[in-house]
């Protein structure tokens, strides 16, 4: 059994983020024309009804023009700070059970942000080769809206895994998270966070139409896209893991279950686990792992934010059987 994969490779430290100058004059054009946030540190703008940063946007628009997924290729999507990383430990340890051994597996050596690269990241950054030359099956990830994603992806055979997680939860991971960033010298505060969150203007922004628009999609096409929620896959992971494994069509074996080897797969993906690996203790790693928790919100947001923003929560919701 291999030590680790070959093709895998740590992502491209984000030290400057390409200017608009840079872009393809045929995405430069037509970005150019979309509404824009001038308040915020990184520029912002809105295209298909999602405000996204404006130095991921050729990549939003290169992805939908020439992405082409592969059958075996499985997609995981959601929007910024909702559970991402645990997911992407998950799904690829699920999905390669039988290729690595947990004394000698790739998550040892590299962030699951490598192993389950954002597709549009790499557009971006011109980086797209990469992203050919990763062995089937793939596991691939994006923070686009499901109206955003290329239409290849949703006529394929490929399945879509989307996690949600509570907006208060998300936007306090999303601030500790961008407070991090190398290219951001001035990062906003907390208060500049919270407003531009609830009006939407953040990357994937508004959360709750992210949210929606993949939610109704699973009802009307359930075995295309399985949706998570954050909180009840840390209640009951096994249960979580489980209904993955199924839906990506890597079921485990009754001698898997007998074993537990998806208690051993949950342990080893584990919060503390991925946090404690030697390379994830850096500035470009370590920003993805903070608490883990739910209910942090409480330690950064006072009543009067907590009770602001639940009532958007509310009224975006209102009139779905669903609640966040």
């Amino acid at each position: 059994m291999e030590a680790k994969d070959s093709k895998l490779r740590p992502r491209p430290a984000i030290t400057a983020v390409p200017q608009i100058e840079e872009t393809d004059s045929k995405y430069k054009e037509l970005i150019l024309t979309l509404p824009k946030d001038e308040e915020e540190r990184v520029k912002y703008r809105k295209y298909q009804g999602f405000w996204y940063a404006e130095h991921h946007l050729p990549g939003i628009l290169a992805m939908q023009e020439v992405f082409k997924p592969r059958p075996n290729d499985v997609i995981l999507a959601s929007f910024p700070k909702s559970g991402a990383t645990w997911l992407k430990a998950l799904t690829f340890t699920v999905m390669h059970r039988d290729k690595y051994a947990f004394s000698h597996h790739p998550l040892l050596e590299l962030n699951p942000h490598d192993c389950v690269p954002f597709i549009e990241f790499h557009y971006a950054f011109r980086d797209e080769q990469y992203l050919e030359t990763l062995p089937s099956p793939r596991v691939l990830a994006t923070h686009s809206a499901c109206s955003t994603l290329p239409e290849s992806i949703m006529t394929s055979t490929c399945p879509i895994v989307y996690i949600c997680r509570e907006p208060k939860d998300v936007l306090v991971s999303y601030w500790h998270m961008i407070t991090k960033l190398e290219y951001l010298k001035e990062p906003p505060s907390f208060a500049q966070t919270f407003e531009s969150f609830c009006e939407g203007r953040v990357h994937g922004g508004p959360v709750w139409e992210h949210v929606l628009e993949y939610y109704t999609k699973s009802l009307c096409n359930p075995e295309k896209i399985l949706f998570l929620k954050y909180e009840q896959m840390l209640e009951c992971p096994i249960d979580g893991v489980m209904r993955l494994a199924n839906f990506i069509g890597c079921p485990f074996s009754e001698d898997e279950l007998k074993n537990g080897l998806v208690e051993k797969i949950i342990e080893f993906c584990s919060f503390d686990k991925l946090k404690d690996a030697d390379v994830n203790n850096n500035l470009k790693n370590g920003c993805f792992f903070r608490k883990a928790t739910v209910g942090d919100w409480k330690n950064c947001m006072t009543p009067v934010m907590a009770n602001k923003l639940d009532k958007i929560t509310e009224e975006k919701l209102r009139g779905f059987s669903f609640t966040l």
